[in-house]
């Protein structure tokens, strides 16, 4: 996510949000431009779960990993909504890392839970 707007807004309150064990996942819809992508996404690992920044970075490599695995998910669902876009920040909530096929498994349930509420929005 390149905008720190709209990185701010995101963050500001009201936006919604869902869990699911080590992720958590913090997202608004937002009116989309014509050159822009209809999904920008954000990967936080706080310094206060990894102090090393090696395990920091496995972390957000298996998230963005996850991600590109299942993006399919939540880029159908904005395929009948032309001019939406979607801004997600993943966050890694867990003390200890976790296996790659539990994070991919946890992404694929937030991504189908956000692509369900995204199609019942107006």
């Amino acid at each position: 996510m390149a905008s720190r707007k709209l990185m701010e807004q995101l963050f500001a309150g009201g936006r919604r949000s869902m869990s699911a064990f080590p992720l958590r996942a913090v997202f608004m819809t937002t009116g989309r431009a014509g050159g822009e992508p209809p999904v920008q996404v954000l990967v936080s690992v706080s310094k206060r779960h990894f102090k090393r920044a090696v395990r920091r970075n496995r972390a957000k490599r298996q998230v963005r990993e996850a991600y590109r695995l299942n993006k399919h998910i939540l880029w159908q669902a904005l395929q009948g909504q032309p001019g939406k876009q979607v801004a997600v920040a993943f966050l890694w909530q867990s003390d200890r890392p976790h296996a790659s096929r539990e994070v991919a498994a946890s992404m694929a349930s937030l991504l189908g839970r956000m692509a369900e509420k995204i199609g019942a929005q107006p």
